[in-house]
């Protein structure tokens, strides 16, 4: 897979909704994944959604997810651009470039979902997302 940057929207418990809207809008295909899924059943949230993404016709990619608990949803300030493949060279590269100078909320490490995942923000304040997911095949 090559890498892709697109859009990453943060809703306050309502992706479902809005990535289902967008759906369509923009026509093609939707997977949601939620907390639940993703190994918290028991979890209070276990039916928000942890990450969705919706693929269109156009060649469009949207991602969004609803919030997690503790981190604080403003609207207006709820975009990232996010960074994803399987270049683990090239993604890493992108990460160590965008993080310096800047702030990482999140170190680039593995995670629960199996991949390697990282947040951090730019020195001109714009907040990133890196996700490294094994080959394909």
């Amino acid at each position: 897979m090559a890498s892709r940057l697109n859009p990453y929207i943060s809703f306050g418990g309502d992706a479902r909704q809005a990535m289902e809207f967008y759906k369509e809008v923009f026509g093609g295909t939707l997977s949601l994944s939620t907390y639940g899924d993703a190994g918290r059943p028991d979890a209070p949230e276990a039916d928000k959604i942890m990450h969705g993404m919706l693929e269109t016709p156009s060649g469009f990619t949207l991602m969004g997810a609803d919030s997690p608990p503790g981190m604080e949803h403003t609207t207006g300030n709820n975009f990232s651009v996010s960074l994803s493949g399987d270049d683990d060279a090239e993604l890493r590269g992108y990460w160590e470039k965008l993080s310096a100078g800047g702030s990482v909320a999140v170190p680039l490490e593995k995670q629960m979902w199996g991949d390697v995942f990282g947040m951090c923000t730019d020195r001109f304040g714009i907040p990133w997302m890196v996700n490294i997911s094994e080959p394909e095949g």
